[in-house]
């Protein structure tokens, strides 16, 4: 069970009516441009620009904004900053691995940041590679119980579509599949009428560690402070907090 899943959800709800949306807006606008312009503006080619996209939607980015993200990407409108995606890597308190993804136009501002935030908050900053072996690229769609079918039917639509797992996240189903096959499982989905409360490429642990009390505050607290920076996409970690305590916190 992934702890960061469950995390995401409850930001994602907190975040649909934070006030920082506008910086929300803007960093899912950067992600759909540097997509676009690595992988090309066409969506049903560019697995990374439709998962871009779908997650710009999902926090009601209006489409003309989307629009004019995949045109500057493409060099359409000429004006698109020229971001570079660097990957940074350390821990938390309590051992727990973090991965953060960034786009940035100042790769010496961006390191900046990031170190002062692990400093401040009991973390440490590693090299390239310390914990990246630990995670694996995949597709995680979210499906509140609430409105899903029982068990046995989601499991059976979902790997029919090509899944690879069903999760039990507490108060939601998380199913997992492979980069390639992600859009189809989510098609699949759909089409069965399964209401999809997220969906998303993401780097997934292959082991949890489990965190409670002042430990779990000093984590969170740790990776709040790192998505609150402009230049950080997202930030992965193996941690496995219970709902309950990451929603008070």
């Amino acid at each position: 069970m992934s702890g960061h899943s469950k995390w995401a959800t409850i930001k994602r709800k907190k975040e649909a009516t934070d006030t920082k949306r506008s910086n929300m807006y803007a960093k899912l606008l950067r992600a759909v441009e540097v997509a676009a312009r690595e992988g090309g503006g066409n969506i049903d080619a560019n697995m990374t620009l439709a998962s871009a996209v779908e997650k710009a939607k999902s926090f009601s980015v209006p489409n003309d904004n989307i629009d004019r993200a995949i045109k500057r990407g493409t060099g359409e409108l000429g004006d698109g900053q020229k971001y570079e995606e660097v990957v940074y890597e350390g821990y938390a308190p309590g051992g727990i691995a973090l991965l953060i993804e960034a786009l940035t136009d100042n790769r010496n501002r961006t390191a900046q940041e990031i170190r002062h935030a692990f400093t401040r908050n009991g973390g440490n900053l590693g090299e390239s590679g310390v914990v990246a072996w630990q995670f694996t690229r995949k597709g995680v769609i979210v499906v509140e119980k609430a409105l899903a079918p029982d068990e046995e039917r989601l499991l059976e639509i979902a790997l029919e579509g090509g899944a690879e797992d069903l999760r039990d996240s507490e108060s939601s189903w998380d199913i997992v599949t492979s980069p390639t096959d992600f859009k189809a499982v989510q098609t699949a989905l759909e089409a069965a009428g399964v209401t999809v409360y997220s969906a998303d490429l993401s780097m997934e642990p292959q082991t949890t560690i489990a965190v409670d009390g002042s430990e779990a505050t000093q984590v969170l607290r740790l990776i709040e402070a790192l998505e609150e920076l402009d230049d950080v996409q997202n930030v992965y970690a193996n941690f496995d907090i219970p709902e309950e305590v990451m929603a008070s916190l």
